[in-house]
């Protein structure tokens, strides 16, 4: 295997452990273009400059009531950077996709051989424009506009899923299922959830007696990789709370699962898809359970990849296409396959518009762990800078996970 080979296969177990970057920011973000086109007012030329202030909240005077305006609505810049920080401590967004919260992970044992590979969120405070630690929770997925959240308790499985005010920081409603739910992904409309369902927790990790991960001590605690505790996925209706389950087994070949692979909703909404670890690495099942072929405009996509689709749905965000000197990645024809463009960045995040995106990059010569979020434009080299660069390397302290949202 050589270096390439490496660095491909390192940025596929990076998105493997991370739930996938919630889908259809086609339809959000035009929604959203539709509601709000008189924001969009600023140039990158001159938000290159920017330096987010802090939004405070105000009270709604035409309203007369106590409501108060969302922090990401009240900054109306185009771009919001900041490049000093890292993990970020003040709202970032660029255009209407914002990082509403982001994760970090620890091993907690919980006995002599096993462990929970534990997340802990820190969430955009609507009320201050900063990201706040919130312990309670071991998911979280943030519906369109950024008011709301759903959020799972942290003994997973859990047996219902929270409704979080991001204003109050207080759960407003509890959605009661089933069955044990440990994954869950807000619709492209924020009406619907789709709820992984495991009979037993996807991010438990077993001691193994040897040097798993190469840093010269054994007994490292690893998931386990041969073995699929995923029963299939829940459609929940947000408003009415019902939720219908669905039997999905897992079909990933030459026994070789990953622990947790959880579902989320196809760019037009009308099915859901769960990665695969072998070709053709994602599989389509409509909101009935029945397995459906994958659409053409998405047939060319990765599960690992979180931009996918462009919000005119002309482009897909493509595989890592760079090398050990260079991060770049491909932008491809979404129906042919075709590399159209090629673009900095080691994994692309987020659609900001039909002709930027949100990315993970690297300083030129760095260690490819220590990378940051920037914006990335088509037919440009340049990056401009929106977080500082995580550090450590891969699990190590210093690493954070973002989670996006259209504000």
């Amino acid at each position: 295997m050589n270096v390439d080979e490496l660095v491909r296969d390192s940025l596929r177990e990076q998105a493997a452990e991370q739930p996938p970057l919630a889908p259809g920011f086609a339809d959000r973000v035009l929604d959203v273009r539709r509601r709000r086109r008189t924001r969009r007012i600023a140039t990158v030329a001159a938000a290159t400059a920017a330096v987010v202030a802090l939004a405070v909240a105000v009270p709604l005077l035409e309203t007369g009531k106590d409501e108060v305006r969302l922090a990401s609505e009240m900054n109306k810049s185009d771009i919001i950077a900041h490049p000093d920080q890292s993990p970020p401590r003040d709202l970032i967004a660029a255009g209407d996709v914002a990082l509403a919260a982001y994760f970090t992970y620890s091993t907690v044992r919980t006995s002599k051989d096993t462990a929970v590979r534990q997340r802990t969120y820190r969430i955009l405070d609507q009320r201050t424009g900063k990201y706040v630690e919130d312990d309670r929770w071991s998911m979280v997925s943030v519906a369109p506009g950024m008011r709301t959240a759903a959020v799972l308790e942290r003994d997973l499985p859990v047996k219902r899923i929270g409704l979080l005010d991001l204003l109050t920081g207080e759960v407003d409603r509890w959605i009661p299922v089933e069955r044990g739910v440990a994954g869950v992904v807000f619709s492209s409309d924020g009406g619907k959830l789709v709820a992984t369902t495991y009979n037993a927790n996807p991010d438990l990790l077993t001691r193994q007696d040897y040097d798993s991960n190469g840093d010269g001590k054994k007994n490292d605690y690893e998931p386990d990789h041969t073995t699929s505790h995923r029963t299939g996925f829940s459609v929940v209706d947000v408003g009415s709370g019902k939720a219908d389950w669905h039997k999905v087994v897992s079909e990933d070949r030459q026994g070789i699962v990953n622990a947790r692979q959880d579902f989320a909703f196809s760019g037009d909404g009308t099915s859901v898809y769960t990665g695969l670890t072998m070709e053709p690495h994602q599989q389509f099942y409509d909101l009935k359970g029945r397995k459906v072929p994958t659409p053409p405009d998405e047939r060319y996509l990765h599960w690992s990849v979180g931009a996918r689709l462009s919000p005119d749905g002309r482009l897909a965000a493509g595989d890592f296409a760079g090398d050990a000197r260079t991060t770049a990645s491909w932008i491809l024809d979404p129906r042919t396959g075709k590399h159209l463009h090629k673009v900095r960045g080691q994994q692309l995040l987020a659609w900001v518009d039909n002709k930027r995106l949100i990315a993970w990059d690297i300083t030129p010569g760095d260690n490819e762990f220590h990378n940051a979020l920037v914006l990335v434009t088509i037919g440009s080299d340049r990056t401009l800078p929106l977080s500082g660069a995580r550090k450590g390397n891969d699990g190590a302290a210093g690493r954070w996970t973002p989670v996006f949202a259209t504000r």
